[in-house]
Order: structure tokens, then C-alpha cells, then sequence
């Protein structure tokens, strides 16, 4: 392991000297995935001289306790000792996982798109409370929410919203959230008391910088029409809705959030761009599904990955078989523990692979 360390000791030396030359500043490309590098690397040299510090002291402890000429030496020697080879285990474990290899995206923005599936009003109205669940959970995380687009259930909830989510490592935080929720109660607009199941789909796209996609402009029709909801008297009179249409792929993103014309157009191209980012993400995911049969693979969109049952108060990960028994704080947002619980169950498969390295 320490052989392991001091490779990643000496990158860090290095990134630490190529982030404040005027060259690489320069290249803002290349600076910003060094600096993402190095915050990496920063917290692996401090578990790094964590390391060194204890397999150190066990050094010199024991040639203190094998000298034995000092009575009151040997007796400090013996308590750092148990001290030390009680934390040895815990930093080891700390550090294989530190030395997983991190997928490159997790430290992306993301856009999040939930529709409305099967089960008509209903189905619309479990999109909207998935909505307010996940935008509770990024306002606690610290992390800012914006609406991108939405279409309006009839009886409240959304047949479609979708918007952009910022912050830090957000996409390897909900990127588990991906794939069809399902939902059993009984409908606000059930007489005979039924449960009813309906469904929604969640999708979390990582956030397409300009330099992850080129998009050439010549291969995009650009539409331009009045928004719909609210917004005042403007809204029917201003063209100021975006609709984008990527004509290679047939890909189509839009937006009418914003007042502006300009804003509008800037942010569908944001989605266009992460829809075109994550149609390859998808085909590597599935190549690496390939690879390993992973039980919490992001790429499989079309998976029920979970149920909310009202009744029972319960949510169900079928993916881990977890249960909470906790339905109203996790719809309101109390969702770390299942997200905790899955990265868990990844990253410990991520380790079987890298068992060897170690």
C-alpha cells in the first residue's frame, strides 16, 4: 500500500506545481480537470502522511518495548502501540476506498428529468411530489436548483419537468437516483378507497461542459414560440420559449423559464448538450455493465428501482433490497441514508475489482 501511496504522493507534487503555471492557467480546460485532480489527491497525501505517521510509531514503539531498559518508556510505548494498531486497520479501509478510481463525472452538475408513467393524473401528481423531494434534499445539501422546463399535470404534479441541480459532486451523489419510481396509495381522486400504482421516471444527466461536446450550430433548428403557465401578460404575446432540435440525432431540448429570449436559448442548449454527453455515457455504462454485473448500475433507465408504499409507510430499494419505514421525511427530502446505502453497496463492489491491487 505504501508503495501505492507514494506514486499518488508524487502526482500530487506535480499537479500541485503544473496549477500555477501561466501555460496550463491558460488552458482553462486543462486547469479546471487539475484542479478537480488535485482536491483528490490533496485529501489521499493527508491520509497518506497519516499513514506514514502510524506505521512510525509502531516502528518505534516496538524498539522501545525490545530495548526494555526504560521501565516508564516502555509503558508509553505499549499504550501508543494498541493506539496505533487500533486506527492501522480503519485508515487502511479508509484509504482502499480513497484509492477506488472516481468516475470522472461524478463531480458534474447534473440535469434532472422526471416524467410522468403509467397511472394517468395520478402518475403526474407523483412526479410533482418526486419533484419537491429531490429539490428539499439539494436545498438542504447547500446545492441551487432551476427549472429548465415543465408541462403541467391536469390535476396538479408535472407530465414532464426538468431542471439543472449545482453543487459539489452531484452527480455522483443522485446519479442512483435514475430509472422508474413507482407508487401505491390511494389516489386524491379515488371514491371507493382503492390503491392504485402508478409511475414516474427519473433521469439525472451529468452536466455537458462546451468542451465534453461540440456542438456544430448548422445541425440545430432553432424554434422560437410564446411560453405557456405563468408569467404574466407576456407570456402569450413574447416569443421568448426555445425549442432546439439536434437533426443528426433527432434529440430535442427546450426551454421557457426564463423572461429572456437569450437565457432561454442558453439553457436548452445545456440540456441538448447533456443529452448528447449522456447518450455516450450510456453506451460506456452498458460496456461496463458487461464487465461486472453491478446491482446499482446507473445506466439501466428503464429499471423500477424503487417503490414508495403509503399504506405500509414504507420505500423499497429493490436494487439492495433496503426498506425504510420512514415514507413521509423520505418524500420530504430525508433521503441521505438509501443514497449513503447505495454509494456503499458501489463502492464495495468497486473494491472486489481493485482487491488485487492491494
Amino acid at each position: 500500500m505504501l508503495d501505492r501511496l507514494q506514486i499518488v504522493k508524487q502526482r500530487f507534487d506535480e499537479v500541485s506545481d503544473l496549477i500555477i503555471q501561466p501555460d496550463v492557467i491558460a488552458d482553462q480546460k486543462r486547469w479546471v480537470a487539475l484542479n478537480k485532480e488535485y482536491k483528490d489527491l490533496k485529501a489521499l497525501a493527508e491520509k497518506r502522511d497519516e499513514y506514514v505517521n502510524l506505521t512510525g510509531n509502531i516502528a518505534e514503539a516496538n524498539e522501545i518495548i525490545a530495548d526494555g531498559s526504560d521501565v516508564e518508556m516502555v509503558e508509553m510505548a505499549k499504550m501508543q502501540l494498541d493506539e496505533a494498531k487500533e486506527r492501522l486497520p480503519e485508515l487502511e479501509e479508509e484509504i482502499k476506498f480513497m484509492l477506488i478510481p472516481k468516475d470522472p463525472e461524478d463531480a458534474k452538475n447534473v440535469m434532472v428529468e422526471i416524467r410522468a408513467g403509467t397511472g394517468g393524473d395520478e402518475a403526474s401528481i407523483f412526479a410533482g411530489d418526486l419533484y419537491r423531494m429531490y429539490t428539499k434534499y439539494c436545498e438542504n445539501k447547500g446545492w441551487r436548483t432551476s427549472v429548465v422546463d415543465m408541462n403541467e399535470g391536469t390535476s396538479g404534479g408535472f407530465k414532464e419537468v426538468i431542471f439543472e441541480v449545482t453543487g459539489e459532486d452531484v452527480y455522483g451523489t443522485l446519479k442512483f437516483e435514475a430509472g422508474v419510481h413507482r407508487v401505491q396509495r390511494v389516489p386524491q381522486t379515488e371514491t371507493q378507497g382503492r390503491v392504485h400504482t402508478s409511475a414516474a421516471t427519473v433521469m439525472v444527466l451529468p452536466e455537458a461542459e462546451e468542451f465534453d461536446v461540440q456542438i456544430d450550430m448548422n445541425d440545430v433548428r432553432i424554434d422560437y414560440f410564446c411560453s405557456s403557465g405563468p408569467g404574466g401578460q407576456s407570456v402569450n404575446t413574447t416569443k421568448s420559449a426555445v425549442r432546439l432540435t439536434h437533426i443528426p440525432t433527432g434529440l430535442v431540448a427546450q426551454c421557457q423559464d426564463e423572461k429572456s429570449q437569450h437565457k432561454n436559448k442558453d439553457k436548452a442548449l445545456t440540456v441538448l448538450r447533456s443529452r448528447l454527453y449522456e447518450q455516450e455515457l450510456a453506451k460506456k455504462q452498458e460496456e461496463d455493465a458487461k464487465k461486472r454485473s453491478s446491482q446499482v448500475s446507473s445506466g439501466d433507465r428503464s429499471a423500477k428501482i424503487r417503490t414508495y408504499n403509503y399504506s405500509q409507510g414504507r420505500v423499497t430499494d429493490h436494487r439492495i433490497n433496503m426498506n425504510i419505514y420512514d415514507l413521509q421525511n423520505f418524500v420530504n427530502g430525508d433521503i441521505q441514508k438509501m443514497i449513503d446505502e447505495l454509494q456503499l453497496v458501489n463502492n464495495t463492489e468497486k473494491l472486489k475489482e481493485a482487491s488485487e491491487v492491494f
